[in-house]
């Protein structure tokens, strides 16, 4: 009798976590590493919203809380839809979880059986699929192309779509992509939900606030009212207000998905950390001044990182609309030889390769769905990035 459980040998290790820690062990060892692999950005969390911490603290706001979140930062969520999003929602359809991670697996272990399925756009956020298989589900991959902007189309969709089909999953603007959908798009795909009833929508909205240029950010029950009863939308504290460590998701939907939701996480973890929920109704409800000047601060380094990456040999990267990742191709570098002879035959050779010769930490497009690619995250210095990207390019000329 096997010790461990079948549902573990559904997956996997995240791909981003594995080189994340295998570049810090790397530096521990006293290598020149550059990692530009984590999710993560390099602003500190406001001063504001670290002053309600402590004030939490001093108040001995640290006893255990209700497994939804507190009823101010449930209240700060409903008023934060309706102010950004213009969705409508009470205290009793929302749920604070222990990051957004925590709030996708409690919907689909509340929702997913064997044998149901899960359309993911890819490339996507590498949790989806090992989640939907944790539950037993089957992931249904429907590959974007760059040509569409790694975006997901109507005719796609609706042939991905089947009688077992239980969730779509959208990630707008898209962890690894950086693909903002517009209005127009999502109101495309919402005339295909329309007529699929049985279809839930999952829409990761974790990255709303990293939108450059001039594109509005829209999520699909906004888009489309009728889709609103049977849509969850996620969102959170960690990207947009530095607040990574926190730990603290949320969600708004259909108040039976939720009290399900709820009910998942009372035998998990229940309520989440007391003083980052306090921390984060000040993020919620205070200033907003901030987002402005680091979504600026990101756009640059957006645009240094293309620039760079398109001057090395072989690699061809697109301008992201959202997010802070680059998703370029390393096609170009496929089937050449390093300096000692061996061959780069997928992307994961080249992630490999470079962190061995130029101490690059960067992550396999292949994990994300989609190859031969590669991710860089720019939420990280300019001085780093440059560097990063400096040594990229030294890498690919040394290519033969």
């Amino acid at each position: 009798m096997p010790f461990l459980s079948a549902a573990l040998s559904r997956i996997k290790p995240s791909p981003t976590n594995f080189a994340s820690d295998r570049a810090r062990r790397l530096k521990a060892e006293g290598r020149d590493i550059v990692a530009v692999s984590s999710g993560e950005p390099d602003f500190d969390t406001p001063d504001n919203i670290r002053a309600a911490a402590n004030a939490a603290i001093a108040r001995g706001r640290t006893k255990y809380t209700p497994v939804a979140g507190i009823p101010e930062l449930r209240e700060a969520i409903v008023l934060k839809f309706k102010r950004e999003n213009h969705l409508e929602y009470q205290a009793a359809q929302t749920i604070v979880s222990t990051g957004g991670k925590q709030v996708v697996a409690n919907a689909l272990l509340a929702t997913v059986d064997p044998g149901d399925e899960v359309i993911i756009p890819a490339p996507y956020w590498v949790s989806y699929p090992e989640l939907v298989q944790l539950c037993g589900g089957t992931p249904v991959a429907v590959t974007t192309d760059v040509a569409d902007g790694f975006k997901l189309r109507a005719e796609a969709l609706e042939a991905a779509i089947s009688p077992r089909t239980k969730w779509l999953i959208m990630n707008s603007p898209c962890n690894p992509s950086g693909a903002v959908y517009t209005f127009d798009e999502l109101k495309a795909l919402a005339e295909v939900l329309k007529r699929h009833r049985h279809v839930w929508i999952l829409t990761d909205d974790i990255y709303e606030h990293l939108v450059y240029g001039d594109l509005t950010f829209a999520t699909l029950a906004q888009v489309e009212p009728e889709l609103y009863e049977r849509t969850l939308t996620v969102n959170g504290v960690s990207k947009a207000y530095a607040m990574t460590g926190w730990r603290i998701g949320f969600a708004g939907g259909p108040q039976k998905l939720i009290k399900a939701m709820e009910t998942i996480q009372s035998q998990v973890t229940s309520g989440s950390c007391s003083v980052s929920q306090w921390a984060a109704v000040e993020a919620l409800n205070g200033p907003k001044d901030f987002l402005n000047d680091r979504r600026k601060a990101f756009e640059q380094r957006r645009d240094l990182v293309v620039s760079m990456l398109n001057q090395a040999r072989g690699i061809q990267c697109p301008i992201p609309d959202g997010a802070f990742y680059v998703y370029p191709s390393c096609a170009g570098v496929i089937g050449r030889r390093m300096a000692d002879g061996q061959t780069i035959k997928t992307d994961e050779d080249f992630v490999l390769a470079l962190l061995e010769s130029e101490g690059v930490a960067v992550v396999h497009g292949s994990a994300f769905g989609c190859g031969p690619n590669f991710r860089i995250s720019y939420a990280a210095s300019m001085d780093l990035l440059d560097e990063a990207c400096r040594r990229i390019q030294r890498f690919c000329a040394s290519l033969k």
